[in-house]
């Protein structure tokens, strides 16, 4: 009788492995696509830095600092800390050589598929709260069909509207110190026409302005 148990515990078992391996073979594979920084961004609380008519904002992403990840895009994140509408004329990537000024390429970017966007800061649906250091209002502009090497630095310049009363009430991200891979800097009136063969007017040497994250998606 023990044997006979035995043979029937037996195929209950092997019948319950089997059914288990079927339902396992029936759930399809999923493909997750993570959202990651493709150099380290801004840490911490931000600081701020008001009144942007008529100035180019430059960032640089260095491609010492990259982080080992290949995408076929690259998306770029402002913060705003105080302001109701950011009007912006122009936005660009420039690629050059790592450690060099020259440009080599010359990127649009976009928000909403123009390079030239106005950004309702007061609309909810964009900044859910109003803009201020402790909660900055991020924009995640249009992924650019960039792909970022270590043997390339990138200068990302967004040129304000001159003369334009809301961007003189905008304030952007500021770090107070240099917890990032991001550099920063800015020059009075628009530096974002420049063409392939000419330079960057110089090396950004604080924190970055504006930009936070520089990502895959």
């Amino acid at each position: 009788m023990k044997t006979v148990y035995k043979i029937a515990a037996l195929t209950l078992m092997m019948m319950t492995v089997a059914v288990y391996g079927f339902s396992q073979t029936s759930v399809p594979a999923r493909t997750a696509t993570a959202t990651q920084n493709l150099i380290r961004g801004v840490v911490g609380n931000p600081g701020s830095n008001s009144s942007w008519s008529g100035y180019s904002v430059f960032n640089l992403i260095p491609g010492s600092g990259l982080f080992p990840i290949t995408s076929a895009t690259t998306v770029f994140y402002y913060g705003f800390t105080a302001g109701t509408e950011a009007d912006i004329s122009n936005m660009v990537v420039y690629t050059t050589a790592r450690g060099s000024l020259t440009i080599t390429a010359v990127t649009p970017v976009k928000l909403g598929g123009v390079s030239n966007p106005s950004i309702m800061l007061s609309n909810a649906s964009v900044c859910p709260v109003a803009p201020s250091t402790t909660a900055p209002c991020i924009v995640r502009f249009d992924p650019t069909t960039l792909t970022l090497t270590p043997s390339n630095d990138y200068y990302f310049a967004v040129y304000f509207t001159s003369g334009d009363t809301n961007n003189s009430a905008i304030a952007g991200t500021s770090p107070a110190n240099n917890q990032s891979s991001l550099v920063g800097t800015y020059y009075g009136g628009n530096y974002t026409n420049l063409t392939v063969g000419q330079s960057i007017p110089s090396v950004p040497g604080s924190g970055p302005v504006f930009l936070m994250y520089v990502m895959n998606n």
